[in-house]
């Protein structure tokens, strides 16, 4: 708005302003006297764009985005931790104390700590870790945690027999963004569809939620929920729902729920897409590289489609396969088998599946 106000601008109208009598030409002292002015006024001017940038939702971000969504009461998702359990393996007798560290030993690691002391018996023991920076890198696969940290490398060694899971990164600003447009756009009452929709997203990894009234019988309500990455929460997440919104599901209100309601919460039910293709590659491009690319492509129609659109469309499939620069054509497609789009109901989630390119 104030890209007009430039050094030249103010200080010529800052010489207008001056009597006529006096010299006003460049390399007087009037001249001299009044540029710096006219340069921190500059700067004046910048700043009072960043104040407009801030001032308002569509525009603002970090902390005046939090501060503009407490008047609504909305604060935004901290990061959370992923949980689960370590196996560590060596003498019998040895201490593991709380606090052990451990790691996934790639290249950038991903450290977990233990969260009791335990000893080993049998050769092994295994006791409750969390990962110990918040955020979505602690979910981890079974196997992936492998090294140790500390003084007992040598001694024992630790891997884990399941998923770390419920890892959450801090909400964004485009996240926390559209809360804030639901919240002031969508009127809540106490215990109404929007009111269960707003307590479910404000569950850290909670992207979005379709609830179902009176789903099996009155009084009751179902609650369906969808995972940041725009597929089903983990466990950890549904169940942190649960909790928050109803955890007694008995109708006593303990939750979020008024007295009388009975809410259950549970997670989108996925519906893997296959893709099959054959494809016309350009010179010196391989099949695993183009594999690659309809992988990420296909993921991100995908999302695209999650709780606003139940039609997976074979020709956007298709379209995102003629954009790979390394493809000249494609043949034979297929979704789930089918030459046709593939519908997913009402509480499902289309997600990739295998991706098979010939």
């Amino acid at each position: 708005m104030y890209e007009d106000q430039t050094k030249e601008a103010i200080l010529q109208r800052m010489l207008d302003a001056s009597p006529e009598d006096i010299d006003r030409r460049q390399g007087s002292v009037t001249n001299d006297l009044l540029s710096p002015p006219a340069i921190e006024m500059t700067g004046l001017y910048t700043e009072l764009d960043t104040v407009l940038t801030m001032g308002f939702t569509d525009t603002t971000s970090d902390e005046y985005l939090d501060r503009r969504a407490a008047d609504y009461g909305l604060t935004r998702k901290a990061a959370v931790k992923s949980k689960g359990t370590l196996t560590f393996t060596g003498p019998d007798g040895t201490v593991i104390p709380a606090g052990t560290i451990t790691s996934t030993g790639a290249a950038v690691p991903v450290y977990f700590v233990t969260t009791v002391a335990v000893t080993i018996t049998a050769s092994s023991v295994t006791v409750a870790a969390t990962a110990e920076e918040a955020g979505a890198s602690g979910n981890v696969s079974i196997g992936a945690i492998n090294t140790m940290v500390g003084d007992l490398v040598g001694v024992v060694t630790v891997t884990n027999a399941v998923n770390f899971e419920g890892g959450v990164d801090r909400e964004t600003d485009v996240a926390f963004r559209d809360r804030y447009y639901e919240r002031a756009r969508r009127p809540i009452t106490s215990g109404n569809a929007n009111h269960y929709r707003q307590w479910a997203r404000e569950v850290p990894g909670v992207a979005d939620a379709r609830v179902y009234p009176v789903w099996n019988g009155a009084g009751t309500v179902k609650v369906v929920l969808l995972g940041d990455d725009k597929t089903a929460p983990d466990t950890a997440i549904i169940t942190a729902a649960q909790t928050y919104i109803d955890p007694t599901q008995d109708g006593r209100g303990e939750g979020q729920a008024p007295l009388g309601a009975v809410a259950t919460v549970v997670g989108a039910e996925e519906v893997p897409i296959n893709i099959v293709a054959d494809v016309d590659l350009a010179p010196g491009a391989t099949l695993d590289e183009v594999k690659a690319l309809v992988t990420a492509g296909a993921r991100t129609y995908l999302e695209t489609l999650a709780f606003s659109d139940p039609i997976v469309r074979i020709n956007q499939i298709g379209n995102v396969i003629i954009d790979i620069p390394p493809v000249r054509d494609y043949a034979s497609l297929t979704l789930n088998g089918t030459t046709g789009n593939i519908i997913v109901a009402d509480g499902q989630v289309a997600v990739l599946g295998t991706v098979t390119i010939t």
